[in-house]
């Protein structure tokens, strides 16, 4: 029996920096899709881009940073950007949701952020892959990052760090209260997903008081059939591509897995794989087992991103 190539923190390469301590802004991908479409050079050339896009020069750089880690353009060549399909697929002129109001294109965004086996994002990995308790506060988090990044062999400061773990915290959670507008908004797009939970609050080592967070582990019907199984294959793809089968415990468990960075309760990921393997035709087939169910690739019809929008408009 085959299963996925372990994904360790020994064998990927991390970035721990590139945001410039800024989340992902609302307004920003969309803004930067156009940019990229009318000058696929405009983030080489930061003079040009702050007067265009309307930042600063550290937004710039966040900004270019984000578009790489989310997927909407990548760079091609010297000092251009090439648009991806996704980005393409959201945001182009007969894109599906070029304002961001499609709650399917936030877990998507979740899911290229937090999926990555190259030049993946640390916090993220480690965070959302690999985070061993229900909860955490930022204090027993960044501990947990000296450690791991001593492990690797990085010697990043106290600063670097806090830096990166405050992004992934502001990038799910709120640090405000009230309503604004989308454009005025500091927050990020991924808040809305309420994926991170703030569930209390206890006195840290340094005797304050810290605001403790959860995932939310739950069965989420928001995110469809169609992009569930989008996301395994693109999964098993990355990961294991010469390999026929998976089990179960890679789909639900594994860093970087669907059931993983969706926060999935194993019993719901078994659910889906079911049903989607009942349906026929699919780009997998699933076979129960008391001990470890088990994934064998098929010929059938791979969802695409069109697909994933337009054939599951019905259950959005």
């Amino acid at each position: 029996m085959n299963e996925a190539v372990a994904l360790t923190q020994a064998t990927i390469p991390f970035r721990f920096s590139g945001h410039e301590s800024f989340a992902c802004r609302y307004a920003w991908l969309p803004k930067a899709y156009r940019a990229i479409a009318a000058n696929p050079s405009i983030f080489f050339d930061e003079e040009l881009a702050m007067v265009e896009l309307g930042i600063g020069k550290n937004m710039v750089r966040s900004l270019r940073f984000w578009v790489d880690v989310m997927g909407i353009a990548s760079p091609e060549g010297l000092k251009r950007h090439q648009l991806t399909e996704f980005g393409q697929a959201v945001f182009g002129p007969e894109g599906f949701d070029p304002f961001l109001e499609d709650e399917r294109t936030l877990w998507l965004l979740h899911w290229n952020v937090s999926s990555r086996t190259s030049s993946a994002l640390f916090a993220w990995h480690y965070m959302v892959g690999q985070w061993p308790y229900p909860e955490f506060t930022r204090s027993e988090a960044l501990e947990a990052f000296k450690r791991q990044s001593a492990k690797l062999g990085h010697k990043h400061s106290e600063v670097t760090l806090a830096q990166h773990l405050d992004v992934f915290i502001h990038t799910y959670h709120t640090n405000k209260s009230g309503k604004v507008g989308v454009e005025d908004s500091l927050d990020g797009p991924l808040v809305d997903l309420n994926l991170l939970i703030p569930t209390g609050e206890r006195r840290g080592e340094a005797g304050r008081w810290e605001t403790v967070y959860s995932f939310r582990r739950e069965a989420k019907p928001e995110i469809t059939s169609l992009m569930f199984e989008y996301c395994v294959l693109d999964y098993w793809e990355r990961t294991s591509p010469d390999e026929k089968t998976l089990v179960l415990r890679s789909v639900a468990s594994a860093p970087c897995s669907p059931g993983q960075v969706f926060k999935l309760p194993e019993e719901d990921v078994r659910s889906r794989l079911e049903d989607i393997s009942q349906a026929g035709n699919r780009g997998f087939s699933y076979q129960p087992s008391a001990v470890q169910g088990l994934l064998t690739r098929q010929a059938g019809t791979r969802p695409t991103l069109a697909k994933i929008y337009e054939e599951d408009l019905l259950h959005a």
